[in-house]
């Protein structure tokens, strides 16, 4: 289950992949479901939440849907886990005041940090991509267990400044702005529709399968497979991904 690859980007996913999806569903989740309708009444006026309010108005097609309205549609979708980038815009100002009020404090898996460590101190260029705000992903690496890890990345990613994770022109999108090509990049996600995103706009990819995450019985549909990062070796030099033989493959 070891994997190698000739690249000089990593572009990671957060949930499943650097950090278990239960805590951000049974912490992150609940602390802003808490706090979703103060925001709106409160704070409205303020320009991160009325776009994001907005946004809500336009994909409900009720241009005149008052806060509780918003506030309902916001909840259903978070209840459903629905990817919407406004309700991600608007968790991620609460989770960002949250992060830095010391209410909350980031989860990544053991064998994470480390390897991101190593790697950066390599050379490799690393990025995020993640359904969650960039504020958001800016302060779970600012307020991680193991301290302020945004020296680690060199820039964030999500479904506003990119697009959907599942299209491979969000993939492009990212390519454009790192600038490197896109047979020098590797993508990190749990689930197989954003890796087959990726690898469709060139990218190399490799799935991350964890015991206990919702995309574990998913297996990685075909892309190299890995259940830590220790596994995974990424270089530098001129070559191409070369998977080791002992790769196991998602089925």
């Amino acid at each position: 289950m070891s994997v190698e690859f000739e690249a000089d980007a990593v572009v990671l996913d957060i949930e499943g992949t650097t950090s278990a999806t239960g805590f951000v569903t049974e912490v992150l989740y609940p602390y802003s479901r808490e706090r979703l309708g103060r925001l709106l009444v409160e704070r409205g006026d303020e320009s991160d939440v009325r776009r994001a309010t907005d946004q809500v108005r336009e994909l409900l097609g009720e241009p005149e849907a008052d806060a509780a309205r918003v506030e309902q549609a916001l909840t259903g979708w978070l209840d459903e886990d629905r990817k919407a980038t406004p309700l991600k815009t608007l968790q991620g100002i609460l989770w960002s005041e949250g992060f830095a009020r010391g209410e909350l404090v980031s989860h990544f898996y053991d064998d994470v940090v480390p390897v991101l460590r190593r790697w950066r101190a390599a050379g490799l260029r690393q990025y995020v991509y993640s359904s969650g705000s960039v504020a958001a992903q800016r302060a779970w690496f600012a307020h991680s267990p193991n301290g302020d890890l945004l020296p680690l990345m060199e820039g964030f990613f999500d479904t506003e400044n990119a697009g959907p994770k599942q299209s491979a022109d969000a993939y492009r999108t990212i390519t454009a702005a790192i600038a490197i090509r896109p047979g020098r990049t590797l993508f990190l996600s749990d689930r197989p529709a954003e890796l087959d995103a990726a690898r469709t706009a060139g990218w190399y990819t490799a799935g991350v399968r964890r015991p206990g995450e919702p995309y574990y019985d998913h297996g990685t549909g075909g892309h190299p497979e890995v259940r830590s990062f220790d596994h995974i070796t990424v270089g530098s030099s001129v070559g191409q991904a070369r998977p080791l033989p002992e790769t196991s493959r998602g089925r």
